[in-house]
């Protein structure tokens, strides 16, 4: 895998990147499996493109999307005013798995927030994936808060 690289996502990457949620177990039961990119998805997309805080990662594999994840700047008044970079959505390619691409992607995301003087890198995973804990653990994160979240409709 050494033609991995990174770039800011396009929207045309979006049925590519919604492909990589669904293949998660519990992304292909909350996400969109329709043929067509649900509106919501597009309109979310603009969103996130238009804020200069927000990075939606591509990992490709030469011309081939194999992973992405979504880097969040958020300034803080905690920690003496320090900046930190919320990580959302990490997927890699099924058949990519197991290849340290996801270890590659962390890389990447650490120095982009480097280049950001974040100070706190954060993220959440969901209780139904300890694996994915696991793997987090092995690059350094702490489990040391408990997230909770509310949803609302």
């Amino acid at each position: 895998m050494n033609n991995l690289t990174h770039r800011k996502a396009r929207i045309a990457d979006l049925p590519s990147l919604i492909e990589l949620l669904l293949e998660d177990e519990l992304g292909a039961s909350r996400e969109s499996k329709s043929a067509a990119v649900h509106e919501n998805y597009i309109k979310a997309f603009h969103k996130i493109d238009s804020d200069p805080n927000q990075y939606l990662m591509v990992v490709e594999n030469g011309d081939e999307i194999i992973g992405t994840c979504h880097l969040t700047i958020m300034p803080s008044l905690t920690f003496i005013g320090s900046t930190r970079m919320q990580i959302e959505a990490v997927r890699v390619a099924g058949k990519y798995r197991r290849q340290k691409i996801g270890s590659w992607m962390f890389d990447q995301a650490i120095s982009y927030a480097k280049e950001h003087d974040v100070s706190i890198i954060q993220l959440t995973t969901n209780k139904k994936r300890p694996k994915a804990k696991h793997f987090y653990e092995k690059l350094g994160f702490e489990p040391n808060h408990e997230g909770m979240k509310l949803y609302l409709e």
